[in-house]
């Protein structure tokens, strides 16, 4: 199983980690500038939040990418 994640960069990261990452990095204001979502706009918790990442596959995409494009990248 470790060789089918040895190319995958958020292996071992949680969901929770990466947004409470983008979090401290952007706030609630300056991400939902980056990713245009209500959960990070109206009354953003990391609870709700992550309850809606976990439901909407295309959401939980973009917040991973941008985690990867600030956090990982060079």
């Amino acid at each position: 199983m470790t060789a089918t994640q040895a190319n995958n960069p958020l292996h071992g990261i949680t969901l929770e980690t990466v947004l409470t990452t983008l979090v401290r990095r952007y706030g609630w204001a300056g991400l939902c500038e980056q990713i245009n979502l209500q959960c990070f706009f109206n009354n953003p918790s990391i609870k709700s939040s992550l309850k809606f990442l976990r439901k909407t596959p295309w959401a939980r995409q973009k917040v991973e990418e941008l985690y990867l494009k600030t956090c990982i990248s060079p």
